[in-house]
């Protein structure tokens, strides 16, 4: 990787947008924790606690990082528009979650929105892979991560109805 030609404005301020928006999520997920989400029946795999806040942190960064590698085409280059649109829908969808489950401490409306975000996530990925492969890519881990988060958040809705 060539140092010199790397923006780091966009580089730095597509992470932080990214870190942002976990961080924002958590502030409605760390008030819950300790008090509603204990109480909760759980499935049968459930990852430690202190795993969620390993994992999310290098989802957004690579997020950060995939979103820099399309945002450095430029605007006039064709589908970044469109990328950077789907881009930021999921991100949202990404945070209202963290609103949706904890926040509002709805399971049910935690679930419509991850699959949404699933979606979302999921042509995210192809558009991005459309314009670079390697920004594609990195975004695996993260529908990866998603898809087992929506096993437990559908469980977490049908084990506590």
């Amino acid at each position: 990787m060539n140092f010199e030609h790397i923006d780091w404005k966009k580089l730095i301020s597509s992470v932080v947008l990214c870190q942002l928006t976990g961080i924002l999520g958590g502030i409605f997920t760390y008030n819950s924790i300790s008090s509603w989400y204990v109480s909760l029946e759980k499935p049968a795999i459930v990852p430690p606690g202190w795993s969620f806040s390993v994992v999310w942190p290098i989802l957004y960064l690579l997020m950060g990082i995939s979103l820099y590698l399309i945002w450095q085409k430029g605007w006039r280059s064709p589908g970044i528009k469109v990328a950077m649109y789907v881009f930021g829908i999921q991100l949202f969808l990404n945070f209202l979650w963290s609103l949706l489950f904890f926040g509002l401490r709805s399971p049910l409306m935690g679930f419509i929105d991850i699959l949404a975000l699933w979606v979302l996530i999921l042509v995210n990925i192809v558009v991005f892979s459309r314009i670079s492969r390697t920004a594609g890519l990195i975004l695996v881990p993260y529908l990866l991560w998603v898809s087992f988060a929506a096993y437990l958040n559908y469980y977490l809705m049908i084990l506590n109805a």
